[in-house]
């Protein structure tokens, strides 16, 4: 039982850790008008860009507040609404040029911020954690835990 308890608790914080670091690796790379939770819609919007709606339910939030997101990522001039292609009543909410850019810059955040842990724990600790970790992560969408 504590093994089990520890691995929560070191995953959340193991996530939580990333998080910070991709965050503070895109502001250093430029974009620092954005909070984590923006990342976890951009997550959703890649590639294909997706409505309102979907945005919500990725983010387990009501369609008011990811509307607000979707509004505050228009004014900062990341995302833009566009016709959905096959819903006339639905508006599809896609990545602009500067979206894709700070898309990049945050994976490369991730990029640094894990070779930093595989610069701890080894390639072959690496690539093992890895084959464990896509034998139990859930497919579900990335939500973030606080906003």
């Amino acid at each position: 039982m504590a093994d089990e308890l520890a691995l929560s608790t070191l995953l959340l914080s193991a996530a939580s850790t990333l998080v910070g670091q991709i965050h503070s690796g895109t502001a250093r790379r430029g974009f620092d008008d954005l909070r984590p939770t923006h990342g976890y819609v951009f997550a959703r919007l890649a590639p294909d860009g997706a409505t309102v709606t979907d945005i919500a339910e990725h983010l387990g939030v009501t369609k008011q507040a990811a509307s607000q997101l979707v509004e505050e990522l228009v004014g900062k001039g990341y995302v833009e609404r566009r016709p959905h292609p096959s819903d006339a009543r639905a508006r599809l909410i896609v990545l602009t040029d500067r979206g894709w850019a700070c898309t990049r810059a945050a994976d490369a955040a991730a990029t640094e911020a894990v070779s930093a842990w595989a610069a701890v724990l080894g390639p072959d600790r690496i690539a093992a954690l890895v084959a464990d970790l896509r034998r139990i992560a859930g497919r579900g969408p990335l939500r973030p835990a606080t906003w």
